[in-house]
C-alpha cells in the first residue's frame, strides 16, 4: 500500500460459524474526522451506486497474455499453469491459473481493453475450495459492470469435507497465506502485462471471505488500500449464527426489523392449552422448554455464562470442528453429540485462535498505512451472527478509540437481509464506488441506498462450495413480497437506505415506505453493550501464528 499513486459454531462455535458460534449451526489521509456515534452522524452527502468514483485512465497491455507463462513466482512460493484470452461476461480477459506450494489454486483475471489502474481481489467462502470472481455489495458500480478492475482469488488449499485441515501447509494457506500469495502474484502479473503497477488495490469478499478480509488487515496491512467485509465469519473458531423475528418495533410494520435486538420473543406465548387440537400451531410445554433453551443459546453448564454472542442456532460445520479448529483430532466417528457446550471447550480453541480468528482489536498498522475498512451484515443472517460483527466493531471503538476508528471504518447493518445477500430486505447495494471514492478521494461513506435485486437468482458470493456427497449450508434466495408484486418479482422495486452504525433508517411518517426517499437518519433504537459471554477475551490484541 502506498501512500499515494499517480498513474468458524457454525460451528466453532462457524467454523465452529463454523465452529462453537456457528456450533449448532477498508489511501488517503483523512483529514476531517466525523463521528458516528449515537450523538451524530453528520457524514458526506448520501451516496447511491448511481456515483461513480474518481476517473482512473485505461491502461493498455504491453505484453501478450501468453507472454506471462514465462512469469518467475518462485519467490512467492508459485508456478503458472496456463495463460490465455477469454471472455467472461461479454468482457475479454488474460486469464492466468496457477498453483502454490499448498496446492492452493489462484485464477487471475486482467482486462484486455479497460484496465483504470486498479486490482480487486475476491474471497470464497465456507471451507472455500472453489475460485470465485464474482465481487458481491457492488449492485450499480460501474467499474465493475464495465470490467475495470483486474481480478482475482483463491481457492486457498480448502474443501468443504475440511480433510485439508490435518495438513499444516494447507491449513496455512487457507487461514491466511493463499490469499497474501494471491495479492502478490497478482500485483507482479500486472506489472509484466501492463507495465506499471497498481494504482489502487481492494479486496471484498463475504462469510469467510470477510474473515479473509479482516484478516488481511490484521496480518498484512499494507496489501489493500481498501477492504469490504460481509457478514466475516471471523471469529472461525466460536461463530454461531442468529436470527429473530418481530416487527413495528422500529415504528414501521412492513416485515423488515431495523434493529432485531430489540426483539424478546418468548415461545411459552404459543403454548397450547391441554385441550388444544392444532399442534401445528402451537407447541407443547416440553417443546416450549426445547424451543426456549434453543433461542437462549449455549451456556455452561457450571456458571451458566453465554458461550456465544448471538443466539438462535440453524446450522452446523462439523467437518470444521473434527479437522480444523482443535490443535488435537478428535477422530474419524466424532459427532456433535462429542462436542461439549462448556467452558472448558472454548479453552480448547484458544490454541488455533491465533491462526484461524480475524479479531484483534489492534488495526493500527492498517490504519498507519492508510486502509479503509467497511464492514457490513445482514440483520436476518441465519449462519453468522451479525452480533458478532457488532461485537468485533465495538472491540475496535474500544481499542482504537472513537475518532480513530471513525477515520478508517464503517459498519453497515441490512434489515431483512440473508448471509451475504438475498432475503426480505432490500439486499442489492454497492460498497464498491463509496470504497473508491474514500480510498481515492478521501470522501467518507455516508448513507447508502439498498434496494431489491434485479435478479432473484442465487449468487456465489461468499457461499458455500458444496461437496459430491451435498455438504455445505444450504442456498438462500430472496423472498420479498410486496402488495405491487405479490411474488418478489424484480417489477415492484423497494429502496431503503442504510446508514454508518449505530444509526438507523427512520421513517419520516408518509409516502411509501418502499422508496428510500421517505426515510432519514434515527437515532439508534438499541444502546446496550453486546451481552458478556465466555470468548470475548478473543478479541483482545494478540499476535498471529503463521501455521
Amino acid at each position: 500500500m502506498k501512500l499515494h499513486r499517480g498513474s468458524a459454531v457454525s460451528l466453532v462455535l462457524a467454523a465452529a460459524t463454523l465452529a462453537f458460534a456457528t456450533a449448532i449451526d477498508f489511501k488517503a489521509d483523512l483529514s476531517l474526522k466525523e463521528k458516528t456515534s449515537s450523538s451524530s452522524i453528520q457524514q458526506s452527502t448520501e451516496q447511491t451506486s448511481s456515483e461513480s468514483a474518481v476517473s482512473l485512465a485505461p491502461v493498455q497491455p504491453v505484453a501478450a497474455c501468453s507472454d506471462l507463462l514465462t512469469v518467475d513466482l518462485t519467490a512467492i512460493g508459485s508456478n503458472i499453469t496456463s495463460a490465455k484470452e477469454t471472455d467472461s461476461n461479454g468482457i475479454t480477459y488474460c486469464s492466468v491459473e496457477g498453483v502454490f506450494a499448498s496446492t492452493a489454486g489462484w485464477q487471475v483475471m486482467l482486462p484486455v481493453a479497460n484496465w483504470t489502474q486498479r486490482y480487486m481481489q475476491v474471497g470464497c467462502g465456507g471451507l472455500c475450495g472453489n475460485i470465485n470472481l464474482q465481487p458481491g455489495a457492488a449492485d450499480g458500480s460501474a467499474e465493475v459492470t464495465n470490467g475495470e478492475f483486474v481480478l482475482a482469488s483463491t481457492e486457498m488449499a480448502g474443501g468443504s469435507d475440511g480433510e485439508f485441515g490435518l495438513d499444516k501447509e494447507k491449513r496455512a494457506a487457507f487461514a491466511h497465506q493463499a490469499v497474501h500469495q494471491t495479492s502478490q502474484t497478482a500485483k507482479k502479473l500486472i506489472q509484466a502485462y501492463y507495465g506499471q503497477e497498481v494504482a489502487y488495490s481492494y479486496f471484498n469478499g463475504c462469510s469467510d471471505g470477510g474473515r479473509e478480509a479482516v484478516m488481511e488487515a490484521i496480518r498484512y496491512p499494507n496489501d489493500f488500500d481498501g477492504i469490504i467485509a460481509g457478514a466475516p465469519a471471523m471469529l472461525f473458531t466460536f461463530q454461531n449464527s442468529f436470527h429473530h423475528a418481530c416487527d413495528s418495533l422500529d415504528g414501521i410494520e412492513d416485515g423488515l426489523l431495523s434493529d432485531p435486538r430489540l426483539c424478546n420473543f418468548d415461545p411459552s406465548t404459543i403454548e397450547c392449552t391441554t385441550d388444544a387440537s392444532n399442534n401445528s400451531t402451537y407447541l407443547t410445554s416440553a417443546e416450549v422448554e426445547a424451543v426456549t433453551k434453543f433461542y437462549n443459546g449455549p451456556v455452561d453448564a457450571r456458571s451458566g455464562k453465554h458461550l456465544t454472542v448471538g443466539e438462535e442456532h440453524t446450522n452446523t460445520a462439523l467437518a470444521a470442528i473434527k479437522y480444523l479448529i482443535f490443535e488435537e483430532y478428535p477422530g474419524d466417528n466424532y459427532t456433535l453429540n462429542d462436542f461439549d457446550f462448556s467452558d472448558s471447550t472454548i479453552d480448547l480453541l484458544r490454541s488455533r485462535h491465533p491462526l484461524l480468528d480475524a479479531v484483534s482489536s489492534d488495526l493500527s498498522e492498517f490504519h498507519k498505512a492508510g486502509g479503509k475498512l467497511i464492514l457490513w451484515h445482514g440483520w436476518a443472517d441465519p449462519h453468522i451472527s451479525p452480533r458478532t460483527t457488532i461485537a468485533y466493531h465495538e472491540a475496535l471503538q474500544k481499542r482504537m478509540g472513537e475518532d480513530t476508528l471513525n477515520e478508517f471504518e464503517r459498519l453497515y447493518l441490512l434489515p431483512g437481509v440473508y448471509h451475504c445477500g438475498s432475503g426480505e430486505g432490500p439486499s442489492a447495494i454497492d460498497l464498491v464506488t463509496p470504497m473508491l471514492e474514500w480510498v481515492e478521494s478521501s470522501t467518507a461513506p455516508g448513507a447508502i441506498q439498498t434496494s431489491t435485486p434485479a435478479s432473484t437468482g442465487e449468487s456465489k458470493f461468499g457461499q458455500w462450495a458444496k461437496s459430491g456427497s451435498g455438504s455445505g449450508l444450504p442456498p438462500l434466495k430472496r423472498m420479498l413480497q410486496t402488495e405491487a408484486s405479490g411474488s418478489g418479482s424484480a417489477a415492484s422495486t423497494v429502496t431503503r437506505p442504510v446508514y454508518p452504525y449505530p444509526a438507523v433508517a427512520k421513517y419520516k411518517g408518509s409516502g411509501d415506505v418502499n422508496d428510500a426517499a421517505n426515510f432519514e437518519e434515527g437515532k439508534p433504537l438499541y444502546t446496550k453493550k453486546t451481552r458478556d459471554w465466555l470468548g470475548e477475551d478473543f478479541f483482545n490484541p494478540y499476535t498471529p501464528t503463521k501455521a
